[in-house]
């Protein structure tokens, strides 16, 4: 799981079409069920390392976006 920090992004839509799980959205296109991840986002990306090279996606990015998987995360 990677996140964005929404005080940070412009907006910019660039990270889209890059994403494997197609977990990104624009904030106008953001699902409701997904509204949530916004102050995850926002609480994590002040945490988590600035990814600064692009590496090849887990096998297994399609199951990003699966149920449950925020039971997973450690904080």
């Amino acid at each position: 799981m990677l996140v964005i920090d929404p005080d940070e992004c412009i907006d910019c839509t660039l990270c889209e079409p890059e994403c494997p799980a197609e977990a990104i959205f624009s904030e106008e296109e953001l699902p409701a069920e997904q509204k949530a991840f916004t102050a995850l986002n926002a609480e994590l990306a002040k945490q988590w390392p600035v990814i600064t090279e692009k590496k090849d996606a887990p096998a297994d990015a399609k199951n990003g976006r699966s149920p449950g998987k925020l039971g997973l995360l450690e904080r």
